[in-house]
C-alpha cells in the first residue's frame, strides 16, 4: 500500500504489514531483532514526544497490565491528563492507548497512521534502513496520540523484556518491576537472575524504583541494576507494606509516603492484592516528583477498574471465567484464585478450554492445570498464528495424563462443547494464552448463548 490511507481497514491493514513478534513463534527471532537504533529513529522522525511527557514504565513477567491500568486509573483521579500505553489488545487495536480511559476513534486511528505511514515509507527509502515492526509503530502511535491529546503524562507498559524494549526510550518519573518468572526463556533466558537483569533494563540513573520481585536471585539483580544507577528502591514486603483481606477483597497498603486509605482491589486473586500495592506504591512517587495525586480519589479510581481476561467472569449459570494465564506463575495464580473463591466449593465440577503458545512451557501448563478439572477441551486460537495446533496438545495429554479429553480445532466448536458439558452450576474456564481467552471472550460477551447468562 502506497497511496494516502483512506480508511480505517486500510489502516490497520498497513500496521499488519509489518514485522508483528506478538504474531511469530520466538524460534523465529532473537535478541539481535530487537535494537533501539530503529526504534530511536522513528521517535526522532515524529519529534521525540517522549522526551516532553514523564511516564510511569512497568515491566514484568506477569501482572504488569494490570498494574500499569490501576496507576494510569490512579493519576487520572486526580485530574492530571494520564495516557495508558498495553498490549496486546483484546478486541481492536486502539486499545492499546487510552487517554483517562477513553480510546481514540477510529478516524484518530485513521488519521494517526496515515501520518506514521508517510514517515515509514521514508524511513524505507534510507539506503540500509530496516522498517519499523507493529510493536514499535504502535508505540509510535501512542506517542502521537498522547501529544495530540496534551497528555500531562502516561503509563507504559514494556511489551516484552525491558532493556531493549521499544518503550524503553522515554524519561520515567518512576520505573515498576512486578514479578519475575520463566516467559519468552529463549529471548529472555531461563535463569530468573538473567530475566530478572532484562526487565532491570527498564530502571534509569536516579529514577525510583519499586519493586514486586520476591525470588531472592531475581531480586538480588534488580537491587544491583538499581545501585548502579543510583536509584532508590521501594520493594513490595519491605517498604511497601500490604495486608490484604480475601473475605473483603480489600487491601491496606503503607509506604514511606504514608498509609493508604482501603482500597477494594477490582480483580479477584492475592496476586491482584500486590499489584494494587505497587501501583499504590508508584502513585505515592509521582506525588512526590510532580504534582499532588489525593489518595482517596485514586483509591476509588482503582476500585473501579476493569479489566477484560485477568480472571474475568463474563458467565454465571454456567460461571465463566477467561483469564490470559499462560505461564506457570500466572497459571498458579489463576488457580489459587479458583480455590480461595466462596463460589469454589458450589461448582459441581470445572470445564478446562485450554490453548496455548509454541513459546510456552506447554508441558508445565498442562501438568498444572489439567489434574485440577473434571473435563479438558483442547483447542487452538485463531487469530495469531504461534498457536500450538490441537493434535499436538493431544498427543502430548495422552503422553502425560492417562485421561480422556477432547480436541477440536475450533474455538468456537469448543465453547459449544463446553456449554453442552456443563450444567448451570459448573465452572468453565478458559485460560493458557492471552489469545484464546480473547477469542472466547468475543464469542461469549459479543454473541451471547442464549443459555448463558452474560456479565458486563
Amino acid at each position: 500500500m502506497h497511496g494516502a490511507i483512506e480508511t480505517y481497514e486500510q489502516a490497520v491493514e498497513f500496521l499488519f504489514g509489518r514485522i508483528n513478534y506478538e504474531r511469530l513463534n520466538s524460534d523465529l527471532y532473537s535478541a539481535g531483532d530487537f535494537k533501539l537504533d530503529r526504534m530511536a529513529r522513528l521517535l526522532e522522525q515524529i519529534g521525540n514526544p517522549q522526551n516532553d511527557i514523564p511516564v510511569v514504565h512497568v515491566a514484568g513477567s506477569k501482572g504488569k497490565g494490570s498494574t500499569s491500568a490501576m496507576i494510569a486509573a490512579g493519576l487520572s483521579s486526580s485530574g492530571r491528563r494520564t495516557g495508558l500505553f498495553t498490549s496486546p489488545h483484546v478486541e481492536a487495536f486502539e486499545e492499546r492507548m487510552t487517554v483517562d480511559g477513553v480510546q481514540p476513534t477510529q478516524a484518530e486511528m485513521t488519521r494517526l497512521i496515515n501520518e506514521i505511514a508517510r514517515i515509514v515509507r521514508q524511513i524505507e527509502a534510507e539506503p540500509g534502513r530496516i522498517s519499523p515492526t507493529y510493536f514499535e509503530l504502535a508505540t509510535a502511535l501512542a506517542w502521537q496520540h498522547f501529544r495530540a491529546n496534551r497528555v500531562e503524562g502516561a503509563v507504559l507498559e514494556v511489551g516484552l523484556g525491558g532493556r531493549l524494549d521499544a518503550t524503553n526510550l522515554c524519561r520515567p518519573l518512576v520505573s515498576v518491576i512486578t514479578t519475575i518468572s520463566r516467559d519468552h526463556t529463549r529471548l529472555l533466558g531461563s535463569d530468573l537472575a538473567e530475566i530478572a537483569g532484562e526487565k532491570a533494563g527498564i530502571i534509569k540513573p536516579g529514577v525510583p524504583v519499586v519493586c514486586g520481585v520476591s525470588q531472592p536471585r531475581a531480586l538480588k539483580a534488580i537491587e544491583s541494576v538499581a545501585a548502579d544507577c543510583q536509584s532508590t528502591m521501594w520493594q513490595l514486603g519491605r517498604e511497601i507494606s500490604f495486608d490484604h483481606d480475601p473475605q473483603r477483597h480489600v487491601v491496606r497498603v503503607s509506604t514511606p509516603k504514608g498509609s493508604w486509605p482501603e482500597i477494594s482491589v477490582p480483580l479477584p486473586g492475592q496476586h491482584q492484592a500486590a499489584n494494587a500495592a505497587l501501583a499504590a506504591a508508584a502513585i505515592d512517587v509521582v506525588d512526590e516528583e510532580e504534582s499532588p495525586v489525593p489518595r482517596e480519589s485514586a483509591s476509588a479510581a482503582i476500585a473501579g477498574l476493569t479489566w477484560p481476561v485477568r480472571i474475568e467472569t463474563i458467565g454465571r449459570h454456567p460461571t465463566v471465567i477467561v483469564d490470559a494465564a499462560h505461564n506457570w506463575a500466572s497459571a498458579g495464580a489463576l488457580l489459587e484464585t479458583l480455590d480461595s473463591g466462596s463460589p469454589a466449593c458450589a461448582w459441581r465440577q470445572r470445564v478446562l478450554v485450554f490453548a496455548t503458545s509454541r513459546d510456552k512451557d506447554v508441558d508445565g501448563l498442562l501438568r498444572q492445570l489439567l489434574p485440577r478439572f473434571d473435563t479438558v477441551i483442547l483447542t487452538q486460537f485463531q487469530d495469531n498464528p504461534r498457536a500450538v495446533r490441537v493434535e499436538t496438545l493431544h498427543r502430548r495429554v495422552r503422553e502425560l495424563f492417562d485421561i480422556p479429553v477432547h480436541a477440536t480445532a475450533d474455538p468456537a466448536a469448543a465453547w459449544h462443547l463446553a456449554r453442552r458439558l456443563a450444567g448451570r452450576q459448573d465452572l468453565i474456564c478458559v485460560t493458557g494464552s492471552f489469545f484464546i481467552a480473547a477469542e472466547i471472550r468475543e464469542l461469549v460477551v459479543d454473541q451471547p448463548q442464549t443459555e448463558t447468562t452474560p456479565t458486563r
